[in-house]
């Protein structure tokens, strides 16, 4: 890979990836909705900006100049929160990021990559039961990123283009301004304040920024065609080992709340290889957990407001 497209290129992700990318010598064309900002965080010879929010997607093929051998689209907006309740935001996402692919076929890219999320697995597990299901609002979030999986690969099938995806579990680390799980936690233990949990005992996975830079380079360069990768560990812990392991780090001292709330996600990894990524690319997560739990709440704390 010499050369790649990033959307969403400011936000958590696509940032990291963006970093990561330059420094392995690939130009990286970024594409977020503030030029100035993008500007001001990647200083490199390297980089070319394009500011296009998603009402510029149909133009987008004319404001991005040159090709490159990868499109990684990571432009997504509601990923946390109240956000999830909004089905027309969620769906528009999904448009958008059709429009995406198609203009990657025009600009003549080799590769697509989607950002998509281990959540669709919940999906999945609800398409496959005759029992009577319950969804979360995340489902909506959740259906929106798998519809629009199924679209970008139908499309990219038709098109002549490769496509891969990357299912991202529950990511932490430094630059991530939302108010997703692993932030919320971290900021209370910081404060010195017991957090309200689930029970705890499901399977589930935490995955460093740094690693996900890394597997979504690899997915990009050595990823097989028509395949979704999951993104995140290998070896799954429960919930509650991994928050228990997260107050030893942080706070010792501060009383974990289990069973608060019900449980009211099991999530099913039989339905995803949790193998797949390291047997195509050779990705193994390697971030030292308790190292970046302690940068992720350096972080945390100097950008408490």
């Amino acid at each position: 890979m010499k050369s790649a497209i990033i959307t969403g290129a400011g936000g958590f992700i696509g940032g990291a990836l963006t970093e990561k990318l330059l420094s392995k010598g690939v130009h990286v064309t970024a594409v977020d909705i503030d030029k100035n900002k993008l500007s001001q965080r990647f200083k490199h010879p390297n980089i070319s900006f394009v500011e296009a929010s998603f009402d510029d997607y149909p133009n987008l093929y004319n404001l991005i100049k040159d090709s490159a051998d990868v499109f990684y689209h990571f432009a997504w907006q509601g990923v946390f929160g109240e956000t999830f309740k909004d089905y027309e935001l969620q769906l528009n996402n999904a448009k958008y990021s059709c429009i995406a692919l198609e203009t990657a076929i025009k600009l003549g890219c080799s590769k697509f990559v989607f950002s998509a999320t281990n959540n669709e697995m919940e999906i999945k597990k609800y398409l496959l039961s005759n029992e009577e299901i319950k969804p979360r609002y995340t489902c909506i979030y959740s259906t929106s990123k798998l519809a629009a999986e199924m679209i970008c690969k139908t499309l990219a099938c038709q098109k002549g283009i490769q496509y891969s995806a990357g299912m991202i579990a529950m990511a932490y680390g430094e630059n991530n301004r939302s108010q997703m799980l692993p932030n919320v936690v971290i900021s209370q233990l910081l404060n010195k304040q017991s957090p309200k949990l689930v029970k705890g005992n499901n399977s589930y996975d935490m995955i460093y920024i740094d690693d996900i830079a890394d597997a979504f380079y690899c997915i990009g360069e050595f990823g097989k065609n028509m395949k979704s990768y999951y993104v995140g560990h290998r070896q799954l812990r429960s919930f509650r080992e991994i928050i228990t392991e997260i107050r030893d780090i942080l706070a010792p001292d501060v009383e974990l709340r289990f069973g608060e709330y019900p449980d009211n996600l099991d999530m099913d990894y039989s339905l995803v290889d949790l193998d797949a990524l390291y047997n195509d690319t050779g990705f193994e997560c390697k971030a030292d957990f308790r190292d970046s739990i302690l940068k992720t709440a350096e972080w945390i704390k100097a950008n408490a407001e």
